[in-house]
């Protein structure tokens, strides 16, 4: 007899006590063994003789050793309902409903465990202590109190054979031999008990209450009958497995290989996917190429017009049906024209396949790769067996493509349009009318107007950027000159050529023009002078002498290799301002995000020589909400705290910048609300009417204003510059003010007249000092490496 006895659940609590009885099958024996039919009789007399001194056999056997004792007899006694004839084609045990204790099997069930190997422990799917534990509950309300509850569910065994290829068996049970008493400690039920168990599935300690563990008896024996459900099982599980919410899992090449090698029973059979362009004509990698990697694709470029074959192209575009290989030498020996496409698969141990075209609604998403390395493994016959999983994997990659596309307009939504998520649903609302409505639909789109808003605006401006930028051009071409005029001194003390003359004597000019000032034509000037006609020079000369072709080398490596110029101080400067805007819009960003939670209001910033901010609210961005005062105030303290916020974040990070420079803060007062139109010709809002466009006005100059009378700018490093034009806002902003200063954010206060702009009189500003703070980890403060690294991750 093979016993099994892999973590038996019985270990776990049940509410049986379990008593393995051949009580029913020796009764019939008895039977038979009074009956008229001699040989029959003779044999039951027989067998009830060699049984006669063992009667636990009757009585009930409680352990697995006496199991084992009587191995031999058991058989016997089962005899009939394990012929010998059927046991290589059966799979078939003795056991009690629901536990993983298995003996008396079937020499077909032997192979099969054997073949799973020795580590290998039988036990069911998916089946934990709690589902145990009520089942066996269940029996005795079915068995014993005749209830009628249907809690048949199909339960398997996952076994993998000789080959590594996960089977998975159905289990069926014949319950004939049991039957169910209860003990002293067994609790009588009432119909409203039973109702109650039957509405709690889920709580444990319910059934465990009503049915105690160890509190009835569970006599006999249970027959176990499994049958081979690999391929149903595994489309189900893939089925589960697409159509699961949980996209980590959607495509995972393992999980995928795992089930497609049950359905085919291929131990080698390798899947992978290609995706189409969006146009349709050419192949690309998928987005989840590290999970599905393409057979078709590998080593060719990203997008790929000639990864297919002629016949397989038309076989799959062409006719939309599967194309199979079953053999690729046999293949290439036929259809030589496709030798490349043959030579491929074949590089890569590709010897038959099937691709699999994924279309929905005419729309060709891509295709599924099956492959083997062994030929006629996959051939035009099991192919059919795709049409069972291909319409789960079309909605699948349709699904996945789909979310991704959602993604793509969710980013463009974000960072390439005007569309903020608090004016959102008035877009949506004139959509909706243009597809639901028949009437309006060939009706020009109404433009978007919100009224009655109070505008704030604010900016973090870098101080003299232009100026910064001139002197880091000046810096790098003077370099750059520098570079080349010992390079040529040098070639003409080795190659007496007059040209050279010609060059130092130009370049020696250029230099004296960018000593005296840079113009605005100056850099593309002497680019285009040095790309154009000393460069191909220099290159020339490499042939010439070992000498020479060392130094010209050398100099070619000095250069940046994108624009093989000197880009020192510029790339220093260019990646300072990106460091400082992708920081303080970051910033922004997230300070944004918990601002929006005050009140809904629109929100856009824009990167320049620095960042700017404009903010609308007002009743008619969130007509569902009731507006009041107390948000646009509470917004504007938001915004002069961020703005600290942010100048405390460049404080902290000035040192590690390759370039040092200044920044300069404003924020600009306007409490008459205004309407602000979408420009559709635009895509973006803007101002609406004539009247309010003096605040555009006030906002695109007060940056560089001066104070009045004075040639002082209004803003300054250091200080925060608030614009206003009514006493109210002063009075307002020095409460906010004083705040801020009694958390040691503000110090020093200045207050002055704005000189007039062009039709703008009687602004007046407050300038107040910033206390930077020390950062919270002052030892291990930013690095530039750090910066950049954080600034790649956040963007």
């Amino acid at each position: 007899m093979n016993l099994q006895n892999m973590n038996h659940i019985h270990d776990n609590l049940s509410p049986f006590k379990v008593k393995i009885s051949f009580a029913k099958v020796i009764e019939v024996l008895e039977e038979i063994a009074g009956s008229d039919v001699d040989y029959r009789a003779a044999y039951a007399k027989g067998l009830l003789k060699e049984i006669e001194p063992y009667p636990e056999l009757r009585d009930g056997i409680e352990s697995y050793q006496q199991i084992e004792k009587h191995y031999l007899r058991i058989k016997y006694l089962l005899s009939d309902l394990f012929p010998t004839a059927l046991t290589h084609n059966e799979i078939k045990a003795v056991t009690i409903p629901f536990d993983n204790y298995i003996f008396n099997t079937t020499e077909r069930l032997n192979k099969i465990i054997s073949e799973a190997g020795e580590d290998f422990e039988i036990i069911i799917r998916d089946f934990d202590e709690h589902q145990f534990y009520v089942m066996n509950c269940l029996i005795i309300l079915n068995y014993y109190y005749g209830s009628k509850i249907d809690f048949s569910t199909p339960i398997f065994y996952d076994i993998p054979n000789a080959e590594g290829i996960i089977k998975h068996y159905r289990i069926l049970y014949n319950a004939d031999f049991l039957e169910v008493f209860p003990t002293e400690k067994s609790i009588a039920l009432t119909q409203e008990d039973i109702n109650l168990l039957i509405d709690n599935y889920d709580d444990l300690a319910l059934w465990k209450e009503k049915f105690p563990p160890g509190s009835w008896i569970l006599k006999g024996f249970g027959i176990m009958t499994l049958y081979d459900n690999s391929v149903e099982s595994a489309i189900s599980n893939l089925k589960s497995n697409l159509l699961s919410n949980d996209k980590g899992n959607d495509l995972k090449r393992e999980t995928i290989e795992t089930i497609f090698r049950s359905i085919y029973k291929i131990p080698d059979l390798r899947t992978g996917f290609a995706a189409f362009s969006s146009d349709g004509t050419r192949l690309k990698k998928a987005d989840f190429e590290e999970e599905m990697h393409s057979f078709l694709l590998t080593g060719m470029e990203e997008e790929c017009r000639n990864a297919l074959g002629e016949c397989s192209l038309e076989t799959l575009v062409g006719q939309k049906k599967y194309f199979i290989i079953s053999d690729v030498k046999e293949f290439l020996i036929a259809n030589p024209e496709e030798k490349g496409f043959a030579e491929h698969l074949l590089s890569q141990n590709v010897q038959s396949c099937i691709f699999a075209p994924v279309i929905k609604d005419e729309k060709f998403l891509g295709i599924v790769e099956l492959v083997s390395s062994e030929p006629k493994q996959l051939n035009s016959v099991n192919a059919n067996k795709l049409d069972l999983v291909m319409p789960f994997l079309v909605d699948t990659i349709d699904r996945y493509f789909s979310d991704m596309q959602n993604q793509i307009d969710a980013i463009i939504q974000k960072e390439y349009t005007a569309i903020h998520p608090s004016v959102y649903w008035k877009f949506r609302e004139e959509a909706s009318l243009h597809t639901t409505d028949k009437n309006a639909r060939d009706l020009p789109f109404k433009e978007i107007v919100f009224k009655e808003v109070y505008p704030l605006y604010g900016q973090i401006d870098i101080k003299g950027s232009s100026v910064a930028r001139n002197e880091a051009i000046e810096k790098d071409l003077t370099v750059q000159i520098e570079r080349l005029l010992r390079l040529l001194r040098f070639v003409s003390d080795n190659l007496k050529l007059p040209v050279i003359y010609q060059n130092i004597f130009e370049l020696e000019d250029l230099e004296k023009q960018l000593k005296e000032t840079l113009k605005a034509d100056t850099e593309s000037l002497i680019q285009s002078y040095v790309l154009n006609e000393v460069h191909p020079m220099l290159h020339h000369f490499k042939d010439s002498n070992e000498v020479v072709r060392a130094k010209v080398d050398t100099y070619f490596k000095s250069l940046d290799p994108k624009i093989m110029m000197v880009y020192d101080a510029r790339k220093d400067f260019d990646q300072t301002l990106s460091l400082i805007n992708k920081k303080m819009a970051f910033l922004l960003d997230k300070k944004q995000e918990e601002a929006q939670s005050f009140f809904p209001h629109y929100y856009e910033r824009f990167k320049t020589d620095g960042v700017e901010h404009n903010l609308y609210i007002g009743a008619s961005i969130a007509p569902q909400l009731s507006f009041s005062h107390v948000y646009l105030s509470n917004l504007r303290l938001w915004q002069l705290q961020v703005l600290c916020e942010m100048e405390n974040e460049y404080y902290h990070m000035r040192p590690s910048l390759p370039y040092d420079l200044d920044v300069t803060s404003l924020i600009l007062v306007f409490s008459t609300p205004i309407s602000i139109r979408f420009r559709m010709d635009e895509k973006r809002f803007d101002v609406d009417g004539t009247y309010n466009a003096r605040y555009e006005v006030v906002k695109k100059r007060i940056d560089k204003s001066n104070i009045k009378g004075t040639d002082e700018r209004i803003t300054q490093k250091g200080k925060i510059t608030i614009v206003y034009s009514q006493h109210q806002e002063e009075v307002e902003y020095r409460r906010y003010i004083s705040l801020l200063q009694h958390k040691n954010k503000l110090g020093a206060i200045e207050t002055f007249e704005v000189e007039d702009l062009q039709g703008v009189t009687g602004l007046k500003a407050l300038r107040v000092e910033i206390l930077y703070s020390q950062p919270e980890d002052s030892e291990n403060g930013y690095t530039y490496q750090d910066l950049v690294k954080e600034l790649s991750v956040k963007n």
